[in-house]
């Protein structure tokens, strides 16, 4: 079979990856992991591949030893934006399903992008150094040599040295030895026995303490969040799994926890197996953010057991998990905040299609991506259309039936990996040997092809709007000039409905002016708020206002938060408003930033 991604140099069609071990030493003070990385290959043909080729970036490779002999090997020309082929010859091939053992020897350098390092003056408590990998989308081969794609899964172990603490996406074993040669130097060791592709490859070291938050998990953060961080998820966690259980199946990873990162994350969740990397932006003492880990949680079924084969292809898994999430969120709130949650993902999906134009390729389900780096395309259209397609195929079927292909499709699909030609003969499979003549004559006028391939956004479905309507009532109030707020009209509010609220009046066809913009950020207390969600909101308003009165709050929350969902449109609307002051803010905190935030403000600022 040809490999069906594009965003891989690996001839991963010849040769299948079944097992990685990583050897590595977090060398703070050089800012690298050194040591070496097994993969254990299988050969997919009859000795007619005489080379095996492996992604890398940016890689210091020293030695490459093939069933412990010493092959001839080369790192090949780059190829941008996809980094350089490591290339080790093979030349007498190998027989159909025999396995060879490749032992690479390599550092990291200084231009791996799929690490953020970080001095002891960027973490919390600004006593120790701290690292954490992001491997998604293609980041995984500027860390270690390995077929990185989504269509590839292999077994992994890990065997970290630090000199602190360490978490990684596997479930921890004891360790031979507490302390190595180095006078401090512990060893970490992590078996993950269940098949991943290399972007959930993660690991983190540096001043980590960790709490119970539920029968299967905990969470780990710098000692001095962790009180904070253990109240934020405490409620819920227990909760999150036994709905997610009840809708899918038995959750197949042993324990769930989550890494509270320090705030220069890019996201606002990473679904590494057993331990989720989340954004200290959702812990804001008001356990209103904490639906970021339904969604994380989520992925445990959809992209974890069950992924895209290729890029191309993620709404199979973040359309499936925002369904999911949605779903664990109406069956613990109440069947209208799954329309609530909706309705305020149809907003960035209006803004995400705004943003790119409504007939530009990364606005369709389905995206060609020869020649492109899969994180020019990140958005929330995969997300969120891809949820309306599932939203669509649920009401077409029924609710009560489509309930019934969710456990079949992750069953169907478990530790594997499917592009949505694929879903759509499972979902068809399913409904026509199901035996209701209703629903066959049903699925029989799914669009297929319109969904898939048409730009911009899909048909809008009618929303259950009991949660918002309030918020868009006081909302309509601020469009009149002599309105006068009082702290109660948000009273009775969630902190995402006033949310909504704030939406509403960023849609504003006529932006508020300077002075009633201020007196909404005042009355409503929502400037001196700690939860970054609605501040980030209300920013946007200010900014548009050309609200000078908040730039200074506008800088501090550019500086202290790498979240792209918040910083993107911040830094936009900032260069609207103050070009030199945007760029002058961004170059001061560019090294804050990981790489896959810095990429895309470069981008949005015309630096790049």
């Amino acid at each position: 079979m040809a490999p069906r991604d594009p965003n891989t140099l690996a001839n991963y069609a010849d040769w299948g990856m079944k097992h990685t071990t990583v050897n590595f030493k977090v060398n703070f003070e050089k800012q690298q992991l050194e040591g070496s990385v097994l993969l254990e290959l299988e050969s997919l043909t009859d000795k007619k591949s005489r080379e095996i080729l492996l992604d890398t970036n940016h890689l210091s490779i020293s030695s490459v030893k093939l069933d412990a002999a010493d092959p001839e090997w080369a790192v090949k020309d780059r190829v941008e934006p996809f980094g350089a082929p490591l290339s080790v010859s093979v030349p007498n091939g190998v027989s159909r399903g025999d396995v060879v053992k490749l032992d690479i020897a390599l550092e990291t350098t200084e231009s791996c992008v799929g690490l953020q390092w970080m001095t002891p003056a960027q973490t919390g408590n600004k006593k120790h150094p701290y690292v954490y990998s992001q491997c998604q989308a293609i980041l995984a081969r500027s860390i270690f040599p390995c077929q990185d794609t989504p269509d590839v899964k292999s077994t992994f172990t890990f065997n970290i040295t630090s000199p602190l603490p360490v978490v990684a996406s596997g479930v921890p074993v004891p360790s031979d030895s507490s302390k190595g040669d180095d006078g401090g130097d512990k060893l970490f060791r992590f078996e993950q026995k269940v098949p991943i592709p290399s972007y959930l490859f993660a690991l983190a070291s540096g001043d980590i303490a960790t709490a119970r938050i539920g029968k299967r998990s905990v969470v780990a953060t710098g000692p001095e969040a962790l009180e904070g961080a253990k109240w934020e998820f405490e409620n819920d966690m227990d909760k999150f799994l036994e709905v997610a259980e009840k809708l899918v199946f038995d959750y197949q990873w042993g324990e769930y926890n989550v890494l509270v990162l320090p705030p220069s994350f890019a996201y606002g969740g990473m679904e590494n197996p057993i331990f989720t990397f989340a954004t200290p932006t959702i812990i804001s003492g008001d356990r209103q953010n904490v639906d970021v880990i339904a969604h994380e949680l989520s992925h445990s079924w959809s992209g974890n057991l069950v992924g895209c084969a290729s890029w191309e292809h993620f709404w199979l898994n973040e359309g499936w998990t925002t369904y999911l999430e949605r779903r664990i969120g109406a069956a613990i709130h109440g069947e209208p905040q799954f329309d609530f949650s909706a309705i305020i993902g149809w907003k960035a999906l209006e803004d995400s299609v705004s943003l790119f134009g409504a007939d530009h390729e990364f606005t369709k389900l389905i995206i060609n991506h020869k020649g492109v780096d899969p994180e020019d395309a990140f958005s929330s259209i995969p997300y969120e259309k891809g949820f309306h397609f599932l939203y669509y195929l649920d009401r077409l079927v029924g609710r009560e039936h489509f309930d019934k292909f969710i456990p079949h499709y992750f069953k169907t699909w478990a530790n594997k990996s499917l592009d949505s030609f694929e879903f759509k003969k499972t979902f068809l499979d399913f409904f026509e040997g199901y035996g209701n003549a209703e629903i066959k004559e049903k699925i029989a006028q799914i669009p297929w092809d319109d969904r898939f391939y048409k730009p911009g956004l899909p048909p809008k479905p009618e929303f259950n709007t009991a949660y918002v309507d309030s918020c868009l009532e006081l909302a309509e109030k601020w469009k009149s000039e002599d309105y006068q707020p009082n702290a109660k009209d948000i009273e009775s509010f969630t902190a995402n409905q006033t949310l909504v609220f704030l939406q509403a009046v960023q849609n504003f066809s006529k932006p508020l002016s300077a002075e009633r913009s201020h007196l909404l950020g005042t009355s409503y207390n929502i400037s001196s708020s700690k939860n970054v969600e609605l501040k980030s909101a209300y920013y946007v308003i200010s900014l548009k206002a050309g609200d000078k009165t908040e730039i200074p709050g506008i800088v501090e929350l550019l500086s202290s938060v790498g979240r792209m969902k918040f910083v993107r449109p911040l830094y936009r609307k900032l260069n609207e408003l103050d070009r030199d002051l945007a760029v002058k803010t961004f170059k001061e905190h560019r090294d804050f930033y990981p790489s896959t935030t810095k990429g895309q403000l470069e981008k949005d600022l015309g630096l790049k």
